[in-house]
């Protein structure tokens, strides 16, 4: 008998291509799991046992995130191995922040059409990010939308939910007037800005994505497509030792818009502006661009991925501690007094 046609195939959807792509991760995944999870890929919901007897008052804690037009990137270099670790690391880094461990996370991959093989390296990411934060890969969607998407292009969402005791939620409300600031160093420009990146890099400066830039030491691809750092573990194995005050994820907003979510209305932030070593991808950004530092401030985290705000005598043992855990860090600020009409944080 002749071989029917596949309608739904010949209308751009691949049912046959989208079973490949699972049974290509299947595992991935597994690789990505914890002992909680209790059922394998391919099931109408992922299911995970919550081992509450551990909390006396468990609060879970859930954030989702995407990439952006870092994807532009990964399109440009024709790599996608990396932005799934972005993927993730948007979204645990966001709830670690309130003390809350990552407990497991989805993802949703979208593209005109679907290649297995393509679609495999991003999910390769996402599982990397995934153990590196702890947390469990348990499922995710994929869908196929013809003629929505360009040819060769997807976008991608996560979702992950923590959990944390509520007598150890961090919240921002114990932040007093001579608390210290630490920051945290980011790998680079994690997944921020980039609209405006690509706007200097390759409209302004005309740049090839493998031309090679000497102030970088690479070329302008490798340092546009480097991971978000995740800081999961060791800002877990900080809290179990340490009483933490307030932190803030530098993302979208840069200093200016994250620092001051977590501070109280009687105080103010002041960062201290050179206490830390700046990443020279931002230098030239700054430069090449002709941006303030206002626009620098308010749009990247100008080489700090995490800031922690701690009790003064708290921070030499802290500062011993990150540098144990393999994390550069600096003391970058501290914690004055808000006047009337002022602003929660400045910068000296």
């Amino acid at each position: 008998m002749p071989k029917k046609k596949d309608a739904y195939a010949e209308a751009g959807v691949s049912i046959d291509a989208g079973n490949r792509f699972v049974e290509m991760i299947r595992p991935m995944v597994k690789a990505a799991s914890r002992p909680e999870v209790l059922t394998e890929i391919g099931g109408f919901g992922g299911l995970f046992g919550l081992r509450s007897d551990k909390y006396k008052n468990p609060v879970l804690v859930s954030s989702t995130d995407g990439v952006g037009t870092k994807l532009k990137i990964a399109f440009m270099m024709d790599r996608h191995d990396t932005v799934g670790i972005d993927l993730v690391a948007m979204c645990v880094n966001d709830v670690v922040v309130q003390g809350a461990e990552p407990l497991f996370f989805l993802d949703y991959f979208a593209t005109g059409k679907l290649h297995p093989e393509k679609a495999a390296q991003v999910i390769k990411g996402v599982a990397e990010g995934c153990k590196d934060a702890g947390c469990a890969l348990i499922g995710g969607e994929t869908a196929e939308m013809p003629s929505f998407y360009n040819e060769g292009e997807y976008d991608i969402a996560g979702f992950t939910v923590g959990i944390v005791d509520q007598d150890n939620l961090i919240d921002g409300s114990s932040i007093n007037v001579g608390n210290k600031i630490i920051g945290i160093a980011s790998s680079g420009l994690h997944s921020n800005g980039y609209s405006l990146v690509r706007k200097v890099c390759f409209e302004k400066l005309k740049l090839k994505i493998d031309d090679n830039i000497p102030e970088l030491g690479k070329s302008i691809g490798e340092e546009l497509l480097t991971p978000t750092r995740i800081y999961v573990k060791s800002i877990l194995h900080l809290v179990k030792e340490f009483k933490i005050s307030g932190m803030a994820h530098i993302t979208g907003g840069g200093f200016t818009e994250n620092i001051p979510r977590v501070v109280p209305k009687s105080c103010k932030a002041r960062i201290n502006i050179g206490s830390w070593d700046m990443p020279p991808i931002f230098t030239y950004l700054k430069d090449q661009g002709g941006l303030s530092d206002e626009e620098m401030l308010r749009t990247f985290n100008n080489g700090i991925g995490m800031v922690m705000v701690v009790k003064q005598e708290l921070v030499d043992d802290i500062m011993i501690r990150l540098n144990g855990l393999k994390e550069k860090a600096w003391v970058i600020g501290d914690i004055v007094e808000r006047k009337e009409g002022e602003g929660s944080i400045e910068y000296a």
